[in-house]
């Protein structure tokens, strides 16, 4: 059975957000409604980072091989994604504030949980359920904003979520580096428990319940478990192709193959069904479906590209966790001074010239990294870094109020489960492909890199992973009785293959960054946020 009637209503031009009454005491007040939220937001974009840099201590001491490092970013960004448009609808149906409240709690404790676990198997099952529950309250958060914030004060407020989003992503290394150094990589994940507990506090005080009058009242579970077997199977297919299956492998195609089956089934069943996960009228708005796409290109470029320079500054420079997390400060500085800047400018100019400038910086700085060696400075690695930093904050705030403001109302849940699955879509395929891309090139030097720096013999089984991180493997560094000359000949072997591949990585990442430039020309204010304008200059 078709349903016009949903159609319809995501092709119409969204509603204006309707002003809430004024509000007295602290339930439903917007500002403290923004604090409330932004520290449950805070802890989800804070993990999707801070364990970048405990990956080395886990790798060593739970015996990781880098596909479980991989798994262990690759299965929480994956479980977000999968579970963010859903969950979205779970908050249009249920009221946003239920759901960002146990979201909150669910990743709180899967956060304790991973901190006790003392295997990576354990570990990766509890950052997928560690995702899951960081689903709910994403796009809870932004429905709460929503209808809580006026239309000529909800861009501002946007860009102050964005602005969290923004710096607790680039923060995670430097708190990551902090704890992993000065206590263990389990603190990393246990200190979301009292931040959670917080969170929750706040919330039961603060946050008033709202529900759209024409929100959905029954699931699409069909499409619900397509559009989740499409998803799995793409990543995992991204994954496996680099190691252990290959690109020429048929598990990898038939993989790639049921992604783009399930796909095109989802769409068709959402073309039938009364109550669609996603309406597809949704993307007739041309600006919305690129602020999708642009989620997905800057994240991307970002989430792949910041998994490799951990391993660049803790295994090549031989920095501590702290000071590789120092060392990224120009990039969380950055993003956290320009990210109202940039609200302010989508709101007296719209969101793309911000948008463009945006990626354009990302680009320029994506391709400066290739020119990072193993002997670069502080300062031209804090410039690259801060114009990182520069680009990324428009993207985030702009791109957000981009699919939000062009969605209807009663859609917001799953107008903010686009964002966030966008971004985490867009970081787990950054992840996975730029991996690929290290291990093909690693794959293809190490070899001649051997044999260039004079070693008898090819290179020991197991050097192309290590090569793969930058990582010199304990059990050739530490041997008793081997040359300490040959096991520095060894090292600028595993180095300078790291290098190539890092370099490779980034041209990768910067060339999606221009494509992301590209597609930022077809953004546009969303018409919330048009009236909210206006509604400011009168």
């Amino acid at each position: 059975m078709t349903s016009q009637t949903t159609v319809d209503k995501a092709d119409k031009a969204p509603e204006p957000v309707p002003t809430p009454a004024p509000v007295k005491g602290l339930r439903g007040h917007p500002w403290l409604t923004l604090f409330s939220v932004a520290i449950g937001v805070m802890m989800v974009a804070l993990d999707g980072t801070i364990v970048a840099v405990a990956n080395p201590a886990i790798t060593k001491d739970l015996g990781a091989s880098l596909a479980d490092v991989q798994w262990i970013t690759n299965g929480y960004l994956l479980a977000l994604a999968v579970a963010l448009i859903t969950a979205g609808k779970l908050g249009d149906r249920f009221g946003h504030r239920q759901t960002f409240l146990i979201g909150v709690v669910g990743f709180a404790l899967a956060s304790g949980a991973i901190g006790l676990s003392g295997s990576v198997s354990l570990v990766i099952a509890f950052r997928v359920l560690q995702g899951l529950f960081g689903a709910l309250l994403m796009p809870a958060a932004l429905g709460l904003l929503r209808a809580t914030f006026p239309a000529e004060k909800l861009n501002m407020a946007i860009g102050i979520w964005g602005m969290v989003i923004g710096a607790s992503t680039a923060g995670g290394p430097i708190l990551g580096g902090v704890l992993v150094e000065h206590v263990n990589w389990q603190s990393v994940f246990f200190i979301n428990v009292p931040v959670g507990a917080l969170a929750l506090a706040l919330g039961l005080l603060i946050l008033l319940d709202h529900r759209a009058e024409k929100a959905p009242r029954s699931f699409d579970i069909p499409g619900i478990v397509l559009l989740s077997a499409a998803m799995f199977a793409l990543i995992w297919a991204l994954i496996k192709a680099g190691d252990p299956w290959g690109w020429g492998s048929g598990k990898t195609w038939a993989f790639l193959g049921a992604s783009v089956v399930c796909f095109v089934l989802f769409a068709l069943w959402e073309k039938r069904v009364a109550e669609p996960l996603i309406p597809l009228g949704l993307f007739r708005s041309v600006p919305l479906s690129a602020g999708t796409a642009l989620m997905v290109l800057m994240a991307f470029a970002f989430m792949g590209g910041l998994f490799f320079v951990t391993f660049y500054l803790q295994n090549v420079h031989g920095m501590s966790p702290v000071d590789s997390g120092l060392h990224l400060l120009p990039l969380t500085a950055m993003m956290i001074v320009s990210s109202p800047l940039a609200g302010a400018l989508i709101t007296r100019f719209g969101p793309r010239i911000p948008l463009v400038g945006g990626m354009v910086c990302t680009a320029v700085a994506m391709f400066g990294m290739t020119t990072m060696t193993t002997g670069t400075g502080t300062l031209p690695m804090s410039v690259w870094f801060a114009l990182l930093g520069l680009g990324l904050a428009p993207v985030m705030v702009g791109a957000t109020e981009v699919i939000v403001g062009n969605a209807p109302l009663e859609l917001s849940g799953v107008a903010g489960g686009l964002q966030q699955a966008g971004m985490q879509v867009g970081g787990s395929l950054g992840t996975a492909v730029l991996g690929a891309v290290m291990s093909n090139t690693v794959d293809a030097d190490l070899k001649g890199n051997w044999q260039d720096a004079g070693l008898p013999g090819t290179p020991p089984p197991g050097l192309d992973k290590a090569a793969a991180t930058g990582s010199v493997p304990e059990q050739i560094a530490k041997a008793p009785g081997v040359d300490q000359g040959v096991v520095a000949r060894i090292s600028d072997v595993v180095h300078d293959t790291f290098m190539s591949g890092m370099g490779v990585a980034f041209t990768v990442a910067g060339v999606v960054g221009v494509i992301a430039a590209v597609v930022a020309t077809l953004t546009k204010r969303g018409a919330n946020a048009e009236a909210g304008a206006g509604a400011a200059h009168i």
